[in-house]
């Protein structure tokens, strides 16, 4: 593996990676192997600005935050986020010069991560056949929609055309309404998830053997996999709804209530569960209660029992009806906003959540996922800004290629 000028530490040290993706499930990918130490270098190119979450909207401003960009220098949040801890190299693949130049970089890495569309690498000449034969034990990771043996019908593999497929819509929401999109964007977020799981496989297999390989994940079979590991298919022959709305029958009491100012979330499906609740309502004798004695009966008489307990929070406050449960040992918690969740001290505490600037312009701190992985002898972090576009081209040219030349059309460029 290539050790030369590895800027942070961390169990994939020395490891080079080329990292041809844009949007969120390829950045997302590379960003969590940076943060366990692989050198990212990121390969952008000139003539479309670079990644496009480059573009996305709010950007940090001289004035603080804005919709619009007023200056060059000027970096949204969403590469602030998915940038950290990678280097900058603009190269245009269609450029033969460019292409030569990014096969001269191949024989120096590890592995090369890519979320190009169905049949774009093969026109760009950086497919894993070809890749391959410049560097025979490379790891190359795809994430696609469909993954690259599969058929995509002439769709495209947006976040929300995946959810749609997946079946995942239809597991929110009451039986006999519209489907529901999760407003996190799961199949962007799944994906990458497996990929990272795939290619630190591909390590250790390369590790034992030598062996490089094509590690080839989609967004659809990822989100689908997640889906399938709920029986969906088999409640439904039995009648039970595979939608449940605020509450889950088959597990009652399970849902959300809702209180005089919001609302709290309540799981306890076994018998020990559901009595701290009949307790925390003040009425314990509902667990002997033959409606609601076992976890059939609670079952059986669901709807009874979740309208007994969303009469009993309707009448309280998010806070007291989260208190009194509690203090009997049930398991409940209040619903919070994105806004107030990531300030949660646990979190932050833990770097699974980090504040990505303060910043002299910015009124509140900008806050940005973490690694939600706490190792007790490895320290997992994204501690370095994300880079600018082009940032890194000449260095990077240079060290590998040993050519004091900078690429055609790549001057270096702010995001």
């Amino acid at each position: 593996m290539n050790t030369t000028n590895a800027t942070v530490s961390g169990p994939l040290s020395g490891v080079v990676i080329l990292d041809l993706t844009t949007a969120l499930s390829g950045p997302y990918a590379t960003m969590l192997l940076a943060s366990l130490g692989a050198r990212v270098i990121k390969i952008e190119n000139p003539g479309t600005g670079g990644d496009s979450s480059r573009n996305n909207a709010p950007y940090v401003t001289s004035h603080g935050l804005a919709v619009q960009r007023e200056d060059e220098q000027d970096m949204s949040l969403s590469m602030m986020l998915r940038g950290r801890n990678k280097e900058s190299v603009l190269l245009d693949l269609k450029d033969p010069q460019d292409h030569s130049r990014f096969l001269g970089l191949v024989e120096h890495a590890d592995i090369v991560v890519e979320n190009f569309s169905a049949g774009v690498t093969s026109r760009l000449g950086v497919d894993y056949e070809q890749l391959k034969s410049v560097k025979p034990d490379l790891i190359y990771t795809s994430i696609t929609g469909f993954g690259s043996t599969g058929n995509n019908d002439g769709l495209r593999a947006m976040d929300a055309i995946v959810q749609a497929l997946s079946g995942v819509m239809f597991t929110a929401g009451e039986e006999g309404e519209a489907p529901v999109r999760f407003g996190l964007p799961l199949g962007d977020l799944a994906a990458p998830l497996f990929a990272v799981i795939g290619t630190l496989t591909a390590v250790l297999h390369r590790q034992q053997t030598g062996e490089g390989q094509l590690v080839d994940v989609s967004m659809l079979g990822a989100l689908t996999s997640l889906v399938a590991i709920e029986p969906f298919e088999a409640l439904e022959r039995f009648g039970i709804p595979q939608r449940t709305g605020a509450f889950v029958p088959r597990l009652a009491p399970f849902g959300t209530f809702q209180t005089l100012d919001g609302f709290c979330s309540l799981s306890a499906p076994t018998d020990p569960m559901a009595a701290s609740v009949f307790r925390g309502m003040n009425r314990p004798e509902l667990a002997q209660d033959e409606r609601f004695i076992n976890r059939d009966a609670r079952v059986a008489h669901a709807n009874e029992l979740h309208g007994l307990i969303q009469d009993w929070a309707s009448v309280r406050t998010t806070e007291q009806a989260v208190a009194e449960l509690s203090a009997a040992g049930a398991p409940v918690a209040p619903v919070r906003s994105p806004d107030q969740a990531i300030r949660d001290p646990r979190v932050l505490a833990r770097g699974e959540v980090v504040q990505l600037s303060a910043g002299p312009n910015l009124e509140e701190p900008v806050f940005g996922s973490g690694v939600p992985i706490v190792m007790s002898s490895i320290d997992l972090s994204l501690g370095r800004q994300a880079p600018r576009l082009g940032e890194h081209t000449e260095s990077v040219l240079n060290e590998f290629l040993n050519r004091d030349a900078v690429p055609s059309g790549a001057q270096r460029t702010a995001s």
